[in-house]
């Protein structure tokens, strides 16, 4: 490689959890359009489930004791504005999460809201491939499990919550119980090559060897 890069590993993912509840969950809902005009992801996570979580169609910002801004409009009765779960780094949802348009916004927003990863019923394709290019595992099981993860998580907030992608399971009050990762995405995970940009940049030289090789590509058209 011409450059040495590292990117970690993830086997295991644990924290307090969210649910949030519903399926056919879309990344509108996720992440509103009128907040994707950005130059950088800074600052999604506090527009995340915006419409679901306020009142106003605009955020009002102020700034807190650090001077970063907050969003400071009028709240709805929403999980993510409980401050039990103010700290939650794992959502547990229902079925078809993160469908509609393809916006890698929207798994970018959870992140920096501060979800590591997303257990649920089942998920949208290009968003569960967004979430692994982010190192997010979005790992599946049973509507009856879900049920039950929801319904725990709502009532202990500061209960943990043990997901271990390489096995399978998520481990929280003192039991353990099976999940799916898609075989791909575990592989990924837990061998470090996820972050796909990062391996073409430390692969930079490889890549100019190969591209030199391919006889339709011309002197001076590579980028």
């Amino acid at each position: 490689m011409s450059d040495e890069v590292e990117i970690p590993s993830v086997e295991e993912v644990s924290g307090t959890g969210v649910a949030i509840r519903g399926n056919d969950i879309d990344t509108d809902q996720i992440i509103p359009a009128r907040f994707m005009k950005v130059v950088t992801f800074d600052g999604l996570g506090q527009f995340a489930f915006f419409d679901q979580r306020f009142e106003s169609a605009t955020p009002e910002e102020s700034r807190d004791g650090d001077g970063d801004a907050v969003v400071a409009d009028e709240q709805k009765d929403h999980p993510m504005n409980d401050p039990e779960h103010k700290d939650a780094s794992v959502m547990v949802v229902n079925a078809n999460f993160g469908c509609g348009s393809s916006r890698e916004h929207a798994p970018q927003a959870l992140m920096r809201w501060g979800i590591d990863a997303l257990i649920g019923e089942s998920f949208a394709e290009i968003f569960a491939g967004n979430c692994l290019a982010l190192g997010i595992p979005t790992v599946t099981a049973d509507e009856e499990t879900i049920a039950e993860l929801q319904e725990w998580v709502e009532e202990n907030p500061d209960g943990e919550l043990e997901i271990d992608v390489a096995d399978e399971t998520v481990t929280y009050d003192g039991k353990t119980v099976d999940v799916t990762v898609d075989e791909a995405q575990r592989k990924a995970l837990v061998e470090g090559v996820w972050d796909t940009t990062a391996l073409m940049k430390a692969n930079a030289d490889a890549i100019e060897e190969t591209a030199e090789s391919l006889p339709y590509v011309e002197d001076g058209k590579r980028v």
